[in-house]
């Protein structure tokens, strides 16, 4: 009881103690309190806070959202993330356990025979002793705070390994879905290159039966031709791309995904959700989960500089055991073999070849770092919010004008292929049309890639990815 009493008086003597670290103070923003305006920049929706916005709620495709739930059990990214918490966690348990004694309960029996030649006795002597104690040793008194900075510093990178993890997440969400929709995309330039191909190979067909009628020349045979290899080298490289497409996105995954998760295109309809809050103050930032994981360690580096500063001060530590003590193992528990022990000590630096001040040194350093760090972290937060708003702000215009050049590149087609054929056009002049028709296909498929990747690039901007 009294060893009890005396460890609960320790700890609380201990916590008590004064903290040498610095008050922390959180770095100003070093970004504007608005995000960017002009005719750039989409203006404001009034939508949801992305950080509130569950994945499920914003990728509204089924397969997507399947693929998603696979790749979060399954990716290896995730799992490491998730493993460095539980280290992170660990590592300050070890920490905040260094705030209270730790005591032991501790048994030994000793036996020494000493020759008569040593005793000057007529016979040799054996002693025998048996003891039985419960106490701890060598805890040291945090007065100055030294141990409870540590603890602090163990904390802060255990929370700042969490919100890695989170921004992990975060990332392999957005990847996953680039690379789901590239694959969708690519699917799309293979269909339309597979349809060129078989258009251009029927007029060749035509072409090849007027010219063994002698109604038309070899040029135009062979500007048919090359219109349809090219069609055909498009398809062995998209065809390529596909499968390229399905690598990554089952590497990111973690597994294979089964074909029935596949995309077939993309489609036309909102893939995504649109409703995203440009408008919001610049500060939402702040939530980002690798924002908060750089705050974190600069609240680390600070807690590290309070325990250089303790280490110029003494420490005191004591040791204390409470138990039985006797020469007999059956006398070992009466009450007259009672024993205890008491013990301090205090260590005062004088010379430590300027150690110290070199951890002190270092520790301030190491704080300026982190700060400069955040800054940096909020500062790459700002840029990608206002680059994809920035695109978001002109890719509807740009979408509507590519929709219009292919519709007006289809009725070009059907136009000149009317002309050519009753003798009007030279057939040079349907092969132009049609390769503006093929690239106006590519380029509005490309342009509805950029479209949904950058609504995936402004909601993880924004530090969406919630649960």
């Amino acid at each position: 009881m009294r060893l009890r009493l005396l460890a609960s008086t320790l700890a609380g003597l201990s916590v008590a103690g004064c903290s040498l670290a610095p008050t922390y103070q959180r770095p100003s923003p070093p970004i504007p309190s608005t995000w960017p305006q002009g005719a750039s920049y989409a203006p404001p929706t009034g939508g949801p806070v992305a950080t509130t916005v569950a994945w499920r709620s914003f990728f509204r495709d089924p397969k997507l959202q399947a693929v998603l739930e696979q790749m979060l059990a399954q990716n290896r990214d995730l799992r490491i993330a998730v493993a460095n918490i539980e280290a992170a966690r660990a590592s300050y348990r070890v920490e905040r356990a260094d705030l209270l004694p730790t005591v032991n309960a501790v048994g030994e029996a000793t036996e020494q025979r000493t020759p008569a030649s040593q005793t000057g006795l007529a016979g040799a002597v054996t002693q025998r002793a048996y003891t039985a104690s419960i106490g701890f040793s060598a805890f040291e008194l945090d007065l100055f705070g030294r141990i409870r900075s540590l603890t602090r510093a163990a904390q802060e990178q255990y929370l700042a390994t969490e919100e890695a993890r989170r921004a992990v997440q975060i990332s392999l969400i957005a990847e996953t879905a680039f690379d789901y929709y590239s694959l969708a995309a690519d699917l799309d330039l293979l269909r339309v290159a597979r349809d060129t191909y078989a258009s251009q190979k029927a007029s060749l067909d035509i072409i090849r039966a007027r010219f063994d009628q002698g109604q038309t020349s070899m040029v135009e045979v062979r500007q048919a031709e090359t219109a349809v290899e090219q069609a055909r080298a498009d398809i062995a490289q998209y065809t390529t791309q596909v499968a390229q497409d399905r690598n990554a996105l089952e590497l990111v995954v973690g597994a294979p995904v089964s074909d029935a998760l596949l995309p077939t295109g993309l489609s036309e309809q909102p893939l995504v959700m649109t409703d995203l809050p440009e408008g919001l103050g610049s500060g939402v930032l702040l939530q980002r989960p690798d924002v908060q994981e750089s705050e974190h360690q600069l609240k680390a580096a600070n807690a590290d500089i309070g325990a250089a500063r303790a280490a110029f001060f003494p420490s005191i530590s004591l040791s204390a055991a409470l138990g039985q003590a006797s020469p007999a193992l059956s006398a070992l528990f009466q009450g007259s073999a009672r024993a205890w022990s008491y013990g301090s000590a205090v260590n005062l630096p004088l010379f430590a070849g300027g150690r110290n001040l070199g951890n002190l040194q270092g520790a301030r350093a190491q704080r300026d770092a982190a700060v400069a760090q955040y800054e940096k972290t909020i500062q790459t937060a700002f840029r990608e919010v206002a680059d994809a708003l920035a695109r978001r702000g002109t890719i509807g215009e740009q979408l509507s004008a590519q929709t219009s050049l292919a519709s007006a590149a289809t009725d070009a087609l059907r136009l000149e292929t009317a002309r050519y054929q009753v003798g009007a056009e030279p057939y040079l002049n349907v092969l132009i049309t049609q390769r503006t028709l093929y690239n106006a296909q590519q380029s509005l498929i490309a342009i509805r890639l950029v479209q949904v990747t950058n609504a995936v690039s402004l909601y993880r901007a924004l530090g969406g990815g919630a649960v």
